[in-house]
């Protein structure tokens, strides 16, 4: 087991601005001709090879991930397969490596944004770009509001060896974006995951007991008072609010005895109902009331100083912050709400307003994905971001034996157990390949962070795509949550209110008494 744990997330990064890079062509492409020649002929006849012309792709991403390269020699991840190590920008590889295999050349314009809500208000805004990855629901809005470019037949052919994702994608992933539809179509048809987790509590296991921080009560549990995180977005918080109003409904055992149980959770976990929305509302005035602070990135600095107890959080920062805390002595812990947790998801979509009808950038843009597929290439992302991707490996075995490269226990260390992860990596949580040996307190560690045990996958739910007028709604119920809120006043303020205005009324009257008689 390695002992430096993830790599420190790069602090500060500004990446809007321009970067030089490449991308891999997808295969797949014209009629007739077997993957590379395809996408060599389409090049050619599109600009033209050798005539120096560029394809330039677009790409906007999340803030601080994708490798940046630059790694320290001792940082190499020493497999058994082989080595593992970032020298150059995962943009910079990109493109020498298309370039070296199709012989066109294609220019990266990388940028970045903060939250899906920042990437939306950017493309109202005008702003144009061919590849992006929001998260699912962000992904739904823009699949409804018919804004995306399929992905080509060519990207899901699996006799093709250089589609990496569709030749490696977790099954359980996998089967996720194939049955979620909008408008009948599949998320599959357009979207092509990135990195995947679920939500839940980091917390101080000296102070927060586990049973505690398994209950998205927590956030407004009076004896954490201003020892608590909440997110801030209203998407992440409606999520918790949800979970702890209707805390006794999700765990009662006929509830989670129907056969029908996972579309009932899903159902109860995305009620934006009037009567629901009130009682979210009132749960997020007493945790606002209760907690420390509402926090996008915070969280994990104020975990990691021991400012708070415990944290709502995503499990890829869940396990960086636990990582940290390590490097200080100092043992965090995470779990998941036993009500349920939100599965996420941020994946790679093409936008018809940058894409268009030009075959050379959709090649060039599922050709992104996929060289971002490539095992090798996702075992740096992971290891630089501290995220989990949606790639399995399928029958290339290096991402498993990354994930027991990260956590699998020392042959002298007796207090271990064995954590089965075939749930995601196969499909079948009882596949005897897919087990790691871990340290015992992994269980509920990173380990459980980064690859879920079946039972906490299977109290998963998705945060739907909701409609204008229901944003409009719960958008309204977020102001009133964080803006002043005058029913927040204790009566006894309001008297001594009101006996100041009625002091300074009489103190008018007199002195205006005073000046008549002069």
């Amino acid at each position: 087991m390695r002992t430096d744990k993830i790599r420190k997330r790069v602090l500060a990064v500004s990446m809007a601005a321009v970067l030089g890079g490449a991308a891999v062509p997808a295969p797949g492409g014209t009629d007739g001709l077997p993957g590379e020649m395809a996408i060599r002929a389409q090049a050619a006849d599109v600009k033209g090879e050798g005539s120096g012309q560029k394809v330039t792709l677009r790409v906007c991403n999340w803030e601080e991930y994708i490798d940046l390269g630059d790694w320290d020699e001792e940082e190499t991840i020493d497999l058994e397969s082989g080595d593992i190590i970032g020298v150059n920008s995962m943009v910079e590889d990109f493109e020498a490596w298309y370039l070296e295999h199709y012989g066109v050349e294609v220019e990266v314009e990388y940028s970045t944004f903060g939250t899906n809500e920042d990437l939306y208000n950017m493309l109202t805004l005008g702003d144009t770009y061919d590849l992006v990855c929001p998260s699912e629901y962000m992904i739904m809005k823009l699949m409804a509001e018919d804004q995306l470019v399929p992905l080509s037949e060519g990207f899901f052919d699996t006799s093709e060896e250089k589609n990496y994702y569709i030749n490696g994608v977790s099954p359980f992933i996998q089967n996720i974006f194939d049955s979620k539809e909008i408008n009948g179509e599949t998320w599959a048809k357009y979207a092509a995951g990135y990195m995947w987790g679920v939500t839940g509590i980091v917390y101080n296991p000296d102070v927060v007991s586990a049973e505690d921080a398994s209950s998205w009560r927590i956030l407004n549990d009076s004896r954490f008072y201003r020892q608590v995180t909440i997110k801030d977005n209203v998407r992440d918080s409606y999520f918790a609010a949800v979970g702890a109003v209707k805390s006794d409904l999700l765990t009662d055992a006929a509830f989670l005895a129907d056969p029908d149980y996972a579309q009932r959770l899903e159902d109860e976990m995305n009620d934006v109902s009037p009567e629901t929305i009130a009682e979210v509302e009132s749960y997020l005035q007493d945790v606002k009331n209760n907690a420390y602070s509402f926090e996008t990135d915070s969280g994990k600095v104020d975990m990691i100083t021991g400012r708070v107890v415990a944290n709502y959080q995503w499990s890829g920062d869940a396990v960086y912050t636990m990582d940290q805390a390590d490097e200080d002595d100092y043992t965090l812990a995470f779990a998941v709400p036993e009500e349920s947790t939100n599965i996420y998801f941020d994946g790679w979509v093409m936008l018809k307003n940058g894409i268009g009808g030009d075959a050379a950038k959709q090649q060039a843009a599922e050709a992104f994905i996929n060289f971002l597929s490539r095992p090798d290439n996702v075992i740096r992302n992971m290891y630089y971001i501290g995220y989990t991707s949606v790639i399995s490996g399928a029958e290339d075995g290096r991402i498993f034996e990354y994930a027991d490269w990260c956590y699998g226990a020392e042959e002298e260390e007796e207090d271990v157990v064995e954590y089965p992860v075939g749930a995601f990596f196969t499909g079948d949580n009882s596949d005897e390949d897919y087990v790691i040996t871990t340290p015992a307190d992994q269980a509920y560690r990173q380990l459980y962070a980064q690859y879920p045990d079946e039972e906490t996958l299977n109290r998963s739910s998705i945060m739907v795509y909701f409609d204008q007028e229901v944003n409009d709604s719960i958008n309204e119920m977020w102001i009133h949550v964080r803006c002043f809120n005058i029913f927040d006043i204790p009566v006894w303020a309001w008297i001594l209110a009101a006996a100041v205005a009625a002091g300074l009324t009489v103190l008018f009257v007199r002195q205006k008494k005073r000046k008549n008689l002069y």
